[in-house]
């Protein structure tokens, strides 16, 4: 079916130019429309809807469903609307609906089929993405807010992998500041004695257990070994930068088996000190300048972002000689840019929001041919976490909030993925712990899994029947008549449209949503047709289809990071 339609959108496109033409030649329009088919709403007004009828009849001065009879005389001698169309239809103002041959549809298996694991991949193409998410300042155990951006940021990067895009993963982290000195002191206190409430215990200290999880490793001279460094404890509780530094490395050991625990890597650490001592920041900053793109006023130095759609200045380097926190983010963009990568998305907290416009616009101030909307960002609301009927605020590892790892271990891996990437990032969550436990049809996740978990009970039942693997593949698919079969193979040809559009949207939870979709119209599949019955042709045929759907739910939990189970046990059993 991706060859039907790929042939009948060319020969849509010839079409509309020939149509077109005249208005064109007079300047009417710039371009003819696009070829497009957009999904009807309801099965029975066809497989495709066609709008362009509407669109040009303004330009041509005609009435939309006069044209639309046109444009439809003009595809009914297209050959590919010839091989492929069964019938034309105009509704409404000036739709034209397409109804698909048999033949269209049924031809989704067989391409299932040859692509596999790649169906609905793009070819690669010579470009590179980096992808920045979590970038959690090493002052603690990852919260909830951190897990979104994995899901998100983890799933984006799949996303763009089947779209032919080299893709790189990275955190960036501040490893010096205000907040490394709370953790150094915040340990240093616990060393000596203190604890949360004590006199004397700063009140602006980190009150997690994990600070005395650190003093006491801290004491007993431990290495901790993380991803990106490694350091071994002096045990001396006066050494404040050595507590410092052993405090940082612990808990970027801690972070990387969270990360671990959700099944993500990344390939590249970004410290943020690296921009200062590495002269980036000054670099930025002494571009912009030369660019005449601040003035002083004062005593600080301010940056004329307002010529970039900020709705004000911003202060560059403060009165003191401190730079705000947004000059080394420009630096660091800079850096990006300068590396190779030609998108760069940066999943973050929605209270960056305020950050966008400066950071864009300093990037265009340093005069270095970043394009305009570099980079690109994606913003997530909070999560709230319920369990048992009430909200969830507080963890006792963490000391105010819910971590990741908690969420892994109250659920599962494949739950707090799948949940957490199944709402838009720009919306609120509620992360209900009891539902992701439930093993029925309420749980988003556990109604997916289960469709793939049910095609692999019946393909293996056709197997002890003597429809093995080859027999399948050799089918006759155009005993596929049915109604429900027609809906799964037009989802099924839905897919890789539906990747290549969330990837250009930046919008993973579109995955998700096509997977449960594709849940609904497998489960309603089941319910309506016998797959095992006595016609063996028939039966070989539907469990080509139901092996076909069993590879894309693979494919696209796959894009999720979640698991696909051969065998799920429900609340209450079914049986067919």
């Amino acid at each position: 079916m991706i060859q039907a339609k790929q042939e009948l959108l060319a020969a849509l496109g010839t079409v509309l130019q020939g149509l077109s033409q005249e208005a064109l030649d007079s300047g009417l329009i710039k371009a003819a429309p696009a070829a497009a088919f957009e999904n009807p709403k309801q099965a029975a007004h066809g497989d495709f809807a066609c709008t362009a009828a509407m669109q040009l009849s303004k330009a041509l001065k005609k009435n939309p469903r006069e044209l639309a009879q046109t444009l439809i005389a003009q595809l009914q001698a297209q050959p590919a609307f010839e091989r492929w169309v069964e019938a034309l239809e105009i509704a409404g103002p000036g739709f034209i609906n397409i109804r698909l041959k048999p033949a269209a549809r049924q031809a989704v298996v067989g391409e299932v089929f040859a692509a596999t694991t790649r169906f609905g991949h793009q070819p690669a193409r010579d470009t590179s993405a980096l992808v920045e998410f979590v970038s959690a300042n090493p002052t603690g155990p990852l919260h909830v807010g951190h897990a979104r951006q994995a899901a998100l940021g983890d799933s984006l990067c799949h996303l763009f992998s089947t779209q032919g895009w080299k893709v790189s993963r990275e955190f960036y982290y501040n490893d010096a500041g205000v907040q490394i000195g709370t953790l150094a002191q915040s340990t240093q206190c616990r060393l000596k004695g203190l604890k949360p409430g004590d006199a004397g215990w700063p009140e602006s200290a980190y009150n997690g257990d994990y600070i005395q999880d650190i003093a006491e490793a801290f004491l007993r001279k431990e290495t901790v070994t993380a991803d990106d460094r490694a350091f071994t404890a002096s045990g001396d509780i006066e050494d404040l930068d050595g507590i410092r530094q052993f405090a940082v490395a612990y808990l970027r050991h801690e972070q990387d088996l969270d990360l671990q625990a959700f099944g993500l890597r990344f390939d590249n650490y970004f410290l943020e000190s690296s921009l200062y001592s590495g002269g980036q920041v000054e670099d930025a900053v002494s571009r912009i300048v030369a660019n005449g793109k601040t003035y002083e006023d004062g005593g600080a130095l301010w940056l004329r972002s307002t010529e970039y759609g900020d709705d004000k200045d911003r202060v560059m380097r403060k009165s003191d000689g401190t730079f705000t926190y947004f000059v080394p983010d420009v630096a660091y963009h800079v850096n990006k840019f300068k590396r190779g990568f030609s998108k760069c998305i940066n999943v973050q907290g929605s209270d960056h929001h305020g950050t966008i416009a400066r950071v864009r616009g300093g990037l265009q101030a340093t005069g270095v041919g970043i394009p305009e909307g570099f980079p690109d960002y994606v913003l997530h609301k909070m999560v709230t976490v319920m369990k048992g009927g009430e909200e969830v605020k507080i963890s006792k590892r963490a000391g105010s909030y819910v971590t990741l790892r908690d969420l892994i271990d109250w659920t599962s891996r494949d739950a707090v993925r799948f949940f957490l990437i199944s709402r838009k990032a720009d919306t609120e969550f509620i992360f209900d712990v009891d539902l992701a436990l439930k093993a029925n049809d309420e749980n988003p996740v556990f109604y997916v899994q289960y469709a793939h978990a049910r095609i692999c009970s019946v393909l293996r039942k056709g197997v002890e029947q003597g429809h093995d693997e080859a027999a399948v593949a050799g089918a006759d698919l155009s005993l596929l008549t049915a109604p429900t079969e027609a809906a799964l193979m037009l989802k099924l040809a839905d897919y890789p449209r539906m990747l290549s559009s969330a990837a250009q949207d930046l919008a993973p939870h579109d995955v998700a949503f096509y997977l449960r979709d594709l849940a609904g119209a497998l489960h309603s599949y089941y319910g309506a047709e016998r797959v095992l019955g006595d016609d063996p042709a028939l039966t070989r045929a539907r469990l080509a289809l139901l092996a076909a759907t069993r590879q894309v739910m693979r494919n696209a939990l796959a894009v999720l990071g979640v698991s696909a189970p051969d065998a799920m046990e429900r609340d209450s059993q079914e049986q067919q």
